[in-house]
């Protein structure tokens, strides 16, 4: 053993008291090391968490048009059927198929030929008779002087007035034969009845046409503007009447009401029309009352045969309100929509609905102005805990504003 190593009992005394003196600071080190590593403790006072924001839109009262939306289909205005009414053969055509003619304008023409000699023919017929009328009356004018001297009985100079009473006729009847004479030449020119836009041609040249029949040659149609016919339920008609009657509505306009027409693929035809006329008499079959709008149609976008939908506003109601329809519930209790109050309480609030305005509820009564309506964020609703109403902007609207 060497001469300067502790004996055993000594080692360990000083090893049980450098353990005694080191152990607090070991614990107060521990003590930081974990405080460093944990979790820092709030800064503040712990509290609920911040309030739901939901999407609200402000109820604004005003004048709503109360449209409905019908079936419908448009027809031309008016509509020609071009005919042969001269017999022959088709010469020529003189259009071009599709396009846009005027009144008057020459369309086909037929073999001319017999007209025309039949024409030359009732003139000479009508000269002759001019001839005869001016003889006969030469010799009355002979025989007036003479007959005052009785130098011709009076029998011849009546026969000569009779003689130009004839000739007179002769001439009338000569002239009406050449009028008609030129009336059939003029048929040889198929001419555009109407002004339009001519379809496709139903006959080719070298045709032989008007034997008989009148043949069917072309067919003008006149698209500027259109007829649009739909029909209404009269129940409807009638509900809408004593509507207005009632004061709950008022007539739209001056009594003629706006009408829109969209298309199959939802698009909206830029040229409003206005309501012609509605049937007097209801259809017995389907209870339904026919009506007739005018839509100008300035560019031959629409076409007579299509099948579109009709928007006719018939009616105002005054003191309405349009919202987003994802803002209403509709259930077989009613209708209800969820009002936000000044505390950020929700409560549901029952509506009485109107029809549909560009995919917005008509809402007729129910809300007061001012008050704000639930559009947004139903799923963030925890029982009766207030939220927090913000302005709610539509899809579209909100990607238009992000881009800019």
């Amino acid at each position: 053993m060497p001469e300067h190593a502790p004996t055993p009992t000594l080692a360990l005394a000083l090893f049980r008291a450098s353990h005694t003196v080191w152990r607090p600071a070991t614990a107060i080190a521990l003590g930081l090391t974990l405080a460093a590593c944990g979790p820092s403790a709030p800064s503040g006072p712990t509290g609920a968490p911040p309030p739901a924001e939901v999407g609200v839109v402000k109820v604004e009262p005003g004048v709503v048009a109360l449209a409905t939306e019908l079936p419908g289909r448009l027809e031309a205005s008016r509509v020609a059927q071009v005919r042969a009414r001269a017999a022959g053969i088709l010469q020529e055509r003189l259009f071009r198929e599709g396009a846009d003619v005027k009144a008057g304008q020459a369309l086909f023409r037929i073999d001319p030929a017999p007209y025309d000699a039949a024409l030359a023919s009732a003139r000479g017929q009508q000269a002759r008779a001019e001839a005869q009328l001016a003889q006969a009356r030469a010799l009355l004018d002979r025989y007036r002087p003479l007959v005052g001297e009785q130098a011709i009985s009076q029998q011849d100079f009546v026969n000569a007035e009779v003689a130009v009473k004839q000739a007179e006729a002769e001439v009338a009847v000569a002239k009406a034969a050449v009028q008609t004479a030129t009336i059939h030449r003029g048929h040889a020119d198929v001419t555009a009845p109407i002004a339009g836009r001519i379809g496709r041609a139903l006959v080719t040249e070298g045709a032989l046409v008007g034997q008989g029949d009148a043949t069917p040659l072309a067919v003008v149609q006149q698209i500027d503007p259109l007829y649009v016919n739909f029909t209404q339920s009269a129940t409807e008609a009638l509900a809408l009447a004593r509507a207005v009657e009632g004061g709950q509505l008022q007539r739209h306009g001056q009594g003629a009401a706006r009408v829109s027409v969209v298309l199959e693929d939802g698009t909206e035809h830029p040229q409003p029309g206005r309501l012609l006329f509605t049937d007097l008499s209801v259809d017995p079959t389907s209870g339904q009352v026919t009506l007739r709008a005018e839509v100008p149609n300035p560019g031959g976008r629409l076409l007579p045969g299509m099948y579109v939908r009709v928007r006719l506003a018939q009616a105002e109601a005054t003191g309405a309100v349009t919202l987003p329809q994802q803002a209403v519930t509709r259930g077989p209790q009613g209708d209800t929509v969820m009002v936000v109050d000044a505390e950020g309480k929700v409560a549901p609030r029952p509506v009485k609905l109107g029809s549909q305005q560009n995919g917005r509820w008509v809402v007729l009564d129910g809300l007061q102005a001012g008050e704000q309506v639930m559009v947004d964020g139903f799923q963030k609703l925890r029982g009766d805990a207030p939220v927090k109403a913000v302005p709610w902007q539509a899809p579209g609207t909100a990607a238009q504003a992000a881009g800019q």
